[in-house]
């Protein structure tokens, strides 16, 4: 569920609606619309705009993922203890971007409700996905789909689908179109329980 709105609110912002009309595979989402996710989160578009170029992230991609993760309530929390804005997991997620950045530990749950340091490190995260596990994706289509999916459930478990060496994985992606792939995520998305849509 979740990815299906996530799916739906990236192609409602990056004008490919057309898409949703040739898909049948696809059900469109009748509340969702480019207008309800930007009324959202328009209090967070200065936030979201400075992590975007901070990190030289699709601001569309931040926005969609921050309207499906917690409909812009910024303290929302998931069974996962995923927190804030961008359900960031402290343990994961949180503890990586705390690595990277040289930070010891693991971000508090109070940091996680603050709306800044959430899109900061969400988007921190985002780009860590593209420029780290995901990099060597070349349809920029492609990767934003991988990007969705990796933040979603991880990256080694969307890559395992495809193959347990990530070389191999990236290589078979990137020998996929857009709609090979999306079918591909869908098909296997069943036989890995630890990548569920």
């Amino acid at each position: 569920m979740v990815f299906g709105i996530l799916f739906f609110s990236i192609i409602l912002l990056t004008g490919h609606s057309s898409f949703l009309k040739k898909t049948e595979n696809f059900k469109k989402i009748s509340f969702l619309n480019t207008a309800s996710i930007e009324n959202t989160l328009h209090k967070w578009n200065k936030l979201i705009q400075i992590a975007s170029y901070k990190y030289n992230v699709d601001l569309k991609l931040i926005k969609s993922i921050i309207y499906t993760e917690s409909f812009g309530i910024p303290c929302a929390r998931s069974k996962s203890n995923a927190i804030g804005l961008m359900q960031i997991k402290p343990s994961t997620a949180g503890a990586e971007v705390y690595r990277l950045k040289k930070r010891k530990g693991q971000p508090s749950i109070q940091e996680l409700c603050n709306p800044n340091k959430n899109i900061d490190i969400g988007v921190f995260y985002i780009s860590i996905l593209q420029n780290k596990y995901l990099i060597g994706i070349k349809d920029k289509e492609i990767m934003r789909y991988a990007t969705i999916l990796a933040y979603v459930n991880g990256a080694s478990a969307l890559l395992k689908i495809f193959d347990r060496n990530t070389k191999m994985a990236i290589q078979m992606i990137n020998n996929m179109t857009k709609k090979v792939f999306l079918k591909y995520v869908k098909k296997n998305i069943q036989l890995h329980k630890q990548c569920i849509i």
